[in-house]
């Protein structure tokens, strides 16, 4: 890559050896073979437990870790990722049917989703899942099910609060939101939760992901904590659980550089001590997705061919946006910024040139890198772009034009 001209962010994470890029312990040429065909997605198992070993050993003992689903719900994945965190947090009976098969206990399950149908809640609460209820109205649905079961639901209150993540890429919070009960509203969600017969376990505060500033994380975590303590002063109700979203982010583009959770960390330790002397029955979880696995995930395609119309050089690969939306720009970006990508089977050779990266649908969107310095590469070698650990093939739209989907394999 040029130094003077970056086009995305730093990569560290990957080794490379005799020029290919290595990936759970294989070259890549090799992995490819193993596989049996392109376009696939790659999961590198020690870099999972690498990055949770890692925010472990910064977090406070008492905070409890989750893992969110929704990042990335490859079964394999999702099992490999149970035995290592304190619980899994999932958006649909798909999801949860996928979190229940690893095994892990059930009451460490959280159901979020601002639209849960009535047989979903029926399957959370014979599950024994705690529900997210993001309205008052859910809260009467989820007490009917119960009824009709005999099972009393286990019920967290999602709210949105009043501030929301400075600097995410996404905000969840703050001002009009489908998603939770509006912090004015929750002492009487409580008393309703109460006047049912049900206890309360909780209150779920997720105002915000993909942020890559300490600070504004931190902020909105004192803000959290902060809410809480009103919120539980207001309720007159102990609370056993506080969830929290983390809003971790990982580096994609030109200028970003990977987040330091260290004085996040610090923030949440000073957080919880305090905790304990005010609401001293209240446990405190973290709920990370993209931060978990993003940076653990290569997607890699296969060039098909190699072409020049009017001075620019495509490289036309049997993997799009069909597979990586994300990657193509159109999965939330204003203005269309490079993944990081590379020749994955040529990475040592020193000759460059500027190329465009396409797929192979019939739509000037299937664009996977645009204007990129890269090796020189021909057909049949292997373009990989790098942070697809996370929203990758599951936020991608998989039958657009019928092509065959990718593999999926963790190593």
């Amino acid at each position: 890559m040029n130094n003077e001209k970056p086009v995305h962010a730093p990569l560290s994470q990957f080794e490379v050896v005799g020029g290919e890029v290595l990936i759970g312990g294989l070259q890549l040429g090799r992995l490819a073979r193993r596989v049996g065909s392109t376009p696939f997605y790659a999961y590198d198992r020690a870099k999972l437990i690498e990055r949770v070993h890692h925010v472990r050993s910064l977090l406070p003992q008492t905070v409890r870790l989750h893992y969110s689903i929704k990042a990335n719900p490859m079964p394999a994945l999702v099992q490999q990722m149970a035995v290592l965190v304190d619980g899994l947090d999932v958006a649909s009976a798909g999801e949860l049917r996928t979190a229940l098969d690893t095994g892990i206990d059930p009451a460490t399950i959280s159901f979020a989703g601002p639209g849960k149908t009535d047989a979903e809640l029926s399957q959370a609460i014979a599950a024994g899942v705690m529900i997210n209820v993001e309205s008052s109205k859910e809260i009467d649905r989820a007490a009917r099910i119960g009824d009709a079961l005999g099972i009393a639901p286990q019920i967290v209150m999602r709210v949105n609060p009043d501030f929301e993540l400075k600097n995410s890429g996404m905000r969840m919070s703050g001002g009009a939101k489908p998603f939770g009960i509006d912090a004015e509203m929750v002492p009487m969600c409580a008393r309703q939760i109460d006047s049912l017969g049900i206890t309360l376990q909780g209150l779920h505060i997720f105002s915000g992901s993909q942020s890559l500033k300490a600070m504004a994380i931190a902020e909105s975590h004192t803000q959290a904590f902060e809410l809480a303590r009103r919120l539980a002063d207001a309720t007159r109700q102990v609370i056993p659980g506080l969830y929290l979203g983390a809003g971790f982010g990982i580096p994609y583009f030109a200028g970003e550089q990977r987040l330091d959770l260290s004085p996040i960390c610090e923030n949440l330790q000073k957080l919880t001590d305090s905790l304990d002397q005010q609401l001293p029955a209240t446990r405190v979880s973290l709920e990370s997705g993209r931060y978990l696995v993003g940076e653990a995930g290569l997607y890699v395609a296969r060039v098909i061919d190699r072409k020049e119309s009017r001075g620019v050089i495509f490289l036309v690969t049997d993997g799009g946006l069909h597979h990586h939306l994300a990657a193509s720009g159109n999965f939330g970006q204003v203005i269309r910024k490079n993944y990081p990508v590379a020749v994955g089977s040529r990475m040592a050779d020193k000759e460059h040139e500027t190329v465009t990266i396409v797929g192979p649908l019939c739509t000037p969107l299937d664009i996977l890198a645009d204007k990129v310095e890269l090796p020189r590469a021909d057909v049949g070698d292997l373009i990989v772009i790098f942070q697809s650990g996370a929203y990758g093939f599951s936020a991608s739209p998989v039958a657009f034009l019928g092509h065959p989907p990718p593999l999926e394999v963790l190593v």
